[in-house]
């Protein structure tokens, strides 16, 4: 898909989903499906910041509007990028064995494994911004605020099988200790991400 993600319609990109292509895939949608997070969630914060009764919650609100925002605007950059990332290791992996171009596979396969973990960090850093947001939120806005969660949560499990995918790639060409730092790494983001889902549920459940 030549332009951008944050440039097409919705159809486009499902459409460039669905074809018979390595890129846009999961790691895209990962992202794509992130930046839908980030965004419900500003405008579960546009409806709350200067709400009559969550007048003290202005700036704290308006505060983490900016960083959904920021995180918004930098999972659609990465959609493109994971896309990216595949397709140059794809073409490398392709290469005779005796290229000197595949001297470089181990560089691709960081970035390819990189590009999904940054997806992961992000969604994790948005439905962390959820729970924050729940108890000082437009309780009109709860279910919208729900759905935010879920689909941080998805969006970072989903991001962590392209981590793992990309691995075996980064193990081979960059050695045991990067790929088991990233598993690691990733582990990690995501293991207070269901008591975090759990508590923002049961806040707009409540």
């Amino acid at each position: 898909m030549p332009d951008p993600i944050a440039d097409v319609s919705v159809s486009v990109f499902a459409d460039g989903v669905a074809a018979k292509q390595p890129a846009p895939g999961g790691g895209a949608v990962a992202g794509a499906v992130g930046a839908l997070a980030a965004a419900l969630g500003r405008m579960v914060a546009a409806y709350s910041i200067g709400k009559k009764g969550l007048e003290a919650e202005k700036g704290a609100l308006e505060a983490l509007e900016g960083r959904l925002a920021g995180a918004q605007a930098r999972l659609l950059e990465l959609a493109d990028a994971d896309a990216r990332a595949y397709g140059v290791l794809n073409g490398l992996m392709k290469l005779d064995a005796g290229d000197p171009a595949r001297a470089t596979i181990g560089e691709a396969a960081a970035a390819a494994a990189g590009v999904p973990m940054e997806v992961v960090r992000l969604c994790a850093r948005t439905l962390e911004i959820a729970e924050e947001m729940a108890p000082r939120s437009n309780q009109w806005l709860r279910s919208d605020l729900a759905i935010t969660a879920i689909l941080a949560d998805a969006a970072a499990r989903s991001a962590s099988w392209m981590v793992e995918a990309n691995l075996g790639s980064l193990r081979e060409h960059a050695g045991a200790g990067a790929s088991d730092a990233l598993r690691a790494a990733c582990a990690a983001e995501l293991a207070g991400c269901p008591g975090r889902l759990e508590r923002v549920l049961a806040v707009c459940g409540g």
